[in-house]
């Protein structure tokens, strides 16, 4: 593939987790930092994502956004890096990535906003109660050494950012299955390569 390969992100973002993938492809990319509120919100940008939201990415004439589709995309593209699955990954890999997408997502993103599902109303939510969600999302991580298997896929760089992030800021539980299954991916050299580069340009923004 020799199409330019452009990355649509803002530091403090989800767009650390489309950046752990870019590393792990080891791909040459070209990185354009958006602002909330006021680049991401230009019609510039607003073409390539009309939510007006990071990260995105452009391959070609290719646009892709949203986290989980944006991890998929880049494990089928560059297959040499074996971080898509196997025949026999792909269910756990699918289910896992969109239970993060899904369920995992809203149920933290409710809580920490402090809305409170009603227990009459649970079955109208599609995430469920909380703490149904920390069971099904330990059962995740603790059934193998990686969530779609025994080696490490695209699913664990979706699936191990909502974890850390979450074990970072208190979003999600600190139980012990969260923090071992962390660690395991956490000393990949692409995760630390993409937390320095996203620190470094966090900086930047806050100097201009």
């Amino acid at each position: 593939m020799t199409e330019e390969l452009v990355f649509y992100t803002h530091p403090m973002s989800r767009g650390r987790i489309a950046r752990w993938m870019l590393e792990e492809i080891g791909q040459p990319y070209r990185t354009e930092l958006l602002t909330f509120g006021e680049t991401m919100k230009a019609p510039e940008y607003l073409a390539v994502n009309p939510m007006g939201k990071v990260p995105a990415i452009r391959h070609g004439d290719t646009i892709v956004t949203e986290c989980a589709a944006i991890c998929a995309y880049l494990a089928d593209t560059f297959p040499e890096k074996a971080l898509a699955p196997t025949p026999e990954e792909r269910a756990r890999y699918y289910r896992w990535m969109f239970f993060a997408a899904g369920p995992l997502e809203s149920a933290v993103t409710m809580k920490g906003l402090g809305f409170e599902i009603p227990k009459d109303r649970l079955r109208m939510a599609g995430c469920g109660g909380f703490g149904d969600v920390m069971n099904t999302l330990e059962m995740a991580v603790s059934g193998s050494t990686y969530v779609a298997g025994e080696r490490f896929t695209a699913a664990d760089v979706y699936v191990g950012s909502h974890i850390g992030w979450g074990l970072g800021f208190g979003s999600i539980e600190k139980r012990q299955a969260f923090v071992d299954y962390f660690g395991r991916i956490s000393g990949r050299e692409a995760y630390k390569r993409a937390n320095a580069l996203d620190d470094e340009a966090g900086k930047t923004m806050q100097a201009a």
